[in-house]
């Protein structure tokens, strides 16, 4: 049995990984910080090693270069995670024997793909076409999903909405998944049923606050002709499902429970349960205690803009990136902005809907003539939500509402750039 080593700070990615090739018959080991790691890599000799670059810069290069200086270990093949990379240091890389880097969020398809060639073994894999992409916002989980319900992507929609609810410490789940450009026949009862479970499963959500967003005949069908999903309401407007969900919230509901529970009954069979066990309990402190310090190494190098009028909004998102020593440029109108993005690339942009010259959606709509895309988190003030509502169905998948709190931009912050799938 081949046996994989993966270094990665979130516990729910390396669980992630874990499941899905210990499903195709391979061995895996975690490896927890440099010294855990350099360890494992020299007692197991691991046919290969998948690796976060930004564990820290000097822990993820003292492993490269331990494993480097043992002649048993030297020509062990890597796999390297990135949030951001640039060309001298993936120059740096290629001495270690790094055979691949992948960005994240990772596309886990590409992923397997070159696990399989790098090990020699067919790896199966869902190839039909899906795409899955799960954000928050007003602490309702949107889980959007386009062109098909592939497999290897529903499994990794559970870990995605345990993250995320961690996260942002969800009390009372509310749900909505919105089916994409997606039409679907008998065929596909299987998957379907898979969504729902892996949905149910994993937030832990009342049925009465999922809701199904879709134009297509065979979902209704399927969803209403299903007794145990009968509290599920389909619905065919997006404004509607949003308000809907907000409205019937209870918030004197019981919580979800403990952390740990989210993870599932089959989320942890693993040969070293244990461990892992105590892995992801520590999941739960290390969103608590998250802070810009622990992100430094992935934020440095990042470029953010912040598109508002307001002088408070801008000084108040290049305090809170400050602290990580990350720049922030602003903007006072979307024209300067839109000029500016002829000459730079953005990692990441914050976008106020209502300004002069140049609004919100005059923006967007410019950036989609151009074919740019970037992670936009939209600004608004309260209560406008069909702006908002607006701002979704143009491609922006998360917002916040002002007045804005550090914190908020804190966590929504994480969520997009410290993406993992």
């Amino acid at each position: 049995m081949k046996q994989i080593l993966i270094v990665d700070e979130s516990s729910l990615f390396r669980e992630y990984l874990r499941f899905k090739l210990e499903e195709n018959g391979l061995g895996v080991r975690f490896g927890i910080g440099a010294a855990d790691s350099i360890s494992k890599v020299r007692n197991t000799v691991p046919d290969l090693i998948i690796m976060d670059y930004h564990l820290g810069r000097q822990g993820t290069m003292e492993i490269l270069k331990q494993k480097k200086a043992d002649p048993n270990t030297v020509n062990i093949p890597v796999i390297m995670l990135a949030q951001r990379i640039d060309q001298k240091q993936l120059i740096e890389l290629v001495s270690y024997d790094v055979k691949k880097v992948f960005n994240k969020p990772v596309k886990v398809d590409a992923l397997f793909v070159t696990l399989s060639e790098l090990l020699g073994i067919p790896l199966s894999i869902d190839e039909s076409p899906g795409i899955v992409e799960v954000h928050v916002n007003d602490n309702i989980i949107f889980i959007e999903i386009a062109q098909g319900l592939n497999r290897d992507k529903l499994d990794l929609l559970y870990f995605k909405i345990i993250e995320l609810i961690n996260l942002y410490e969800i009390r009372v789940p509310r749900v909505l998944v919105m089916l994409s450009d997606i039409k679907l026949g008998f065929a596909d009862a299987p998957n379907m049923e898979k969504l729902l479970t892996t949905v149910i499963k994993a937030s832990k959500a009342r049925m009465r606050y999922i809701r199904v967003l879709t134009l297509d005949d065979f979902v209704r069908q399927f969803i209403t002709g299903q007794k145990e999903y009968e509290e599920i309401e389909v619905v065919s407007n997006l404004q509607f499902a949003v308000d809907d969900l907000l409205s019937g919230a209870d918030s004197r509901a019981e919580p979800v429970g403990r952390k740990a529970e989210l993870i599932g009954d089959k989320l942890l069979q693993a040969n070293d349960r244990e461990n892992a066990e105590a892995m992801l309990l520590k999941f739960d402190a290390e969103v608590k205690n998250a802070s810009f310090e622990l992100m430094k190494d992935s934020l440095q190098d990042l470029r953010i803009a912040v598109i508002d009028n307001d002088l408070a909004i801008q000084e108040l998102i290049k305090t809170t990136f400050r602290k990580a020593g990350t720049a922030v440029t602003a903007f006072s109108d979307g024209q300067a902005f839109l000029a500016a993005v002829n000459d730079e690339e953005f990692d990441l942009v914050f976008l106020d809907i209502n300004m002069p010259n140049s609004n919100g959606f005059e923006v967007l709509k410019a950036l989609q003539a151009r074919n740019r895309k970037y992670p936009i988190i939209a600004l608004s003030e309260v209560l406008q939500r069909e702006i908002m509502i607006k701002a979704v169905q143009m491609g922006v998948k998360s917002y916040l509402a002002k007045p804005l709190k550090p914190e908020d931009i804190f966590k929504k912050s994480i969520e997009i750039l410290k993406a993992n799938f």
